[in-house]
């Protein structure tokens, strides 16, 4: 949301780049639900496969809004979308009920669950079955999201950490929970950065130490510094020094 709707199409296509056949989804996460009609209208003509709606970022919207925003902006660009339910950041809450009343569009194919409930994930899924794929999006409730039918990780840590990410993923969809709680039990710390007011700043900067890419972002934020910056500094250097050996999968 610190990216200007240009910009924002910038990165889709630079994306684009390099995905090949692999979708690319854009984020539509904006105030009005206008301005969020028109990006979504752009994104579809700039080329990408789907969006990721986050409701109503400043105005906290009912139920009946809700819908009607999320159906406006599915419309709008008339590509699949995954609605981001998340309502510890945003507010606005996405229950299984308004998942149930958007069912009856095709366009809405799957949720980033991040309500910080598990329960959540299976109410999904036993009232829905595979009407919707269900993603985890809590870095920290990623095993047992999977561990109870989400089909999917949209995982935080991924570009500093992606072979233990993909690792998890696949031990659990094998079902080698084990082997993949081991590494879920040294990935903790780096998972709990990503639940956090500063998990913008947290994860560039593990990023930054991990693979040597850098820690800006845009402002109102600000790198960590002090005493922030020594913790989280501490928990991807601790990491490093521990990193497991992965299994074959």
């Amino acid at each position: 949301p610190m990216l200007s709707h240009d910009e924002r199409l910038d990165v889709l296509r630079a994306v684009k780049e390099v995905t090949g056949s692999r979708p690319a989804l854009l984020t539509v996460a904006e105030a009005a639900t206008r301005e969020a009609c028109r990006l979504a209208e752009r994104a579809a003509a700039a080329g990408a496969d789907g969006l990721m709606v986050v409701p109503s970022t400043i105005y906290h919207t009912d139920r009946r809004e809700t819908v009607a925003n999320l159906r406006a902006i599915a419309a709008a660009g008339d590509l699949p979308v995954m609605i981001y339910s998340n309502r510890v950041a945003y507010r606005v809450d996405v229950t299984t009920d308004i998942l149930e009343e958007l069912a009856d569009d095709a366009r809405f194919v799957a949720v980033k669950e991040s309500s910080d409930d598990i329960r959540r994930t299976t109410e999904i899924l036993s009232r829905l079955g595979s009407r919707y794929d269900v993603f985890t999006g809590v870095d920290n409730l990623a095993f047992e999201a999977l561990a109870v039918g989400a089909v999917g990780w949209v995982a935080g840590l991924v570009i500093a950490f992606p072979h233990e990410t993909v690792a998890i993923y696949q031990l659990m969809k094998a079902g080698r929970y084990a082997e993949a709680l081991a590494i879920y039990r040294w990935f903790r710390p780096l998972l709990d950065l990503d639940v956090s007011t500063y998990l913008v700043q947290n994860i560039k900067l593990a990023e930054a130490l991990a693979i040597g890419s850098n820690d800006r972002v845009r402002a109102p934020r600000l790198p960590l510094d002090g005493a922030q910056r020594e913790r989280v500094a501490a928990i991807v250097a601790q990491a490093l020094r521990e990193r497991p050996t992965l299994p074959q999968f």
